[in-house]
């Protein structure tokens, strides 16, 4: 830029510095520059060091790790039932323990030097509370009469023996009570299950009471298998499950809710048959005798099962502390499902004992297991000797 053109633009009134920058680029072209080279390079700070971190050992290689099997959750530990022999006699100290009048009344009235009118109504009346029903009490207060009068019946001992055989013969220790788990044979000459229905009202303790007879089983040496077909009660299958994990008794139900009772009684028949089982047990709804309806149902789940093996035993379960008022169950399952045998529960505890002379009379039915308690092997096969000695001792 030359000197003429410089003061022209001063006067022009263009800022001096600006000048100075036209006349730098000006100068800069005449040398053979652009302005394409890089500028001036500006002193930027070094960012601070970041924090030294700790380096991690070197993981081993895998060839040097030492894997250890993974250990299987152990199974529970299978309870072993007690012995069924001599479960009865714990029957007397608990009727002792309850302070049942059926068998202190009776001695105490004929241990009396002269028996009046009174007294003899009062016999019967402790008869017909304990549930012995009319017929039977009536009859044993007439051969009661007649010993007195031919033998005298002075001496306690002589007493309790008399009340012993009367009270035994009402039982009637001829019954068969054992229960039928013999097996079967197919046409084709397979082995069959005994297959055991057990039958009952609500309350009753049944579902519990099929439990309590695998432990039975089980204690005998047999297998079993068991058919939750009370699939109206949502907690019934998980129950009957808890009480066969225990011992190891394998469970058929069903996956849902209100599943049709008959297939899941034929389903564990046909398992029980295929794995050679020795027992089925089916426990099915608590039935109200006025429900035509569900005794229906019953008597299919009945003929639904005798397709894949006969049924061996038809078990009622009764509570012993509801009186007469079971023999009205006993007649109607009695007509709907053939009832072989009665199970009665709650009989510690209470004068309800009764019902065993009743029942009997009524169908012709023995009772086969009591339920003594709450435990897990509180069921027994029924004794009647033991059964009539516990009563004479309470």
């Amino acid at each position: 830029m030359n000197p003429e053109t410089l003061e022209i633009l001063l006067a022009a009134g263009i800022p001096t510095v600006l000048l100075v920058a036209l006349a730098t680029v000006f100068v800069r072209r005449r040398r053979g520059t652009t302005t394409d080279e890089a500028p001036p390079t500006v002193d930027v700070p070094a960012p601070a060091p970041a924090p030294e971190l700790e380096t991690p050992a070197a993981a081993p290689p895998v060839s040097s790790i030492e894997v250890l099997p993974e250990e299987a959750e152990a199974p529970p530990a299978l309870e072993v039932p007690a012995p069924v022999a001599g479960r009865l006699a714990r029957l007397r100290d608990r009727l002792a323990r309850s302070g049942s009048p059926l068998g202190t009344r009776l001695l105490a009235v004929l241990s009396k030097d002269h028996l009046t009118e009174d007294d003899w109504d009062e016999l019967e009346e402790t008869l017909l509370l304990a549930d012995v029903g009319a017929g039977p009490s009536g009859e044993l207060i007439e051969a009661l009469r007649t010993r007195v009068r031919v033998e005298g019946l002075k001496d306690p001992a002589h007493v309790r023996a008399v009340l012993r055989e009367q009270l035994l013969a009402l039982v009637d220790p001829s019954l068969d009570r054992s229960l039928n788990t013999a097996h079967g044979a197919a046409a084709d000459g397979s082995q069959l299950p005994a297959v055991v229905l057990v039958v009952g009202v609500n309350g009753t303790g049944k579902t519990t009471t099929v439990g309590k007879l695998a432990r039975v089983l089980v204690a005998e040496g047999k297998t079993v298998v068991l058919g939750a077909a009370d699939t109206f009660r949502a907690a019934a299958a998980d129950q009957l499950q808890t009480w066969g994990s225990r011992v190891g008794v394998h469970t058929v139900r069903s996956d849902r809710d209100g599943a049709d009772p008959a297939a899941v009684a034929f389903d564990a028949v046909r398992t029980g048959r295929a794995d050679g089982i020795d027992v089925v047990l089916v426990d099915t709804a608590g039935r109200l005798q006025n429900k035509a309806g569900l005794m229906d149902e019953l008597g299919k789940i009945t003929r639904v099962i005798t397709r894949e093996a006969p049924l061996s035993e038809v078990l009622l379960v009764l509570d012993a502390t509801t009186g007469q008022n079971g023999l009205n169950q006993a007649r109607v399952f009695s007509e709907v499902a053939g009832v072989t045998g009665i199970v009665l529960t709650k009989l510690d505890g209470t004068a309800k004992g009764g019902i065993v002379v009743a029942v009997q009379r009524e169908l012709g039915v023995p009772v086969k297991l009591v339920g003594l308690g709450e435990g897990p092997d509180d069921l027994a096969p029924f004794d009647p000797e033991a059964f009539v000695d516990a009563l004479l001792q309470g």
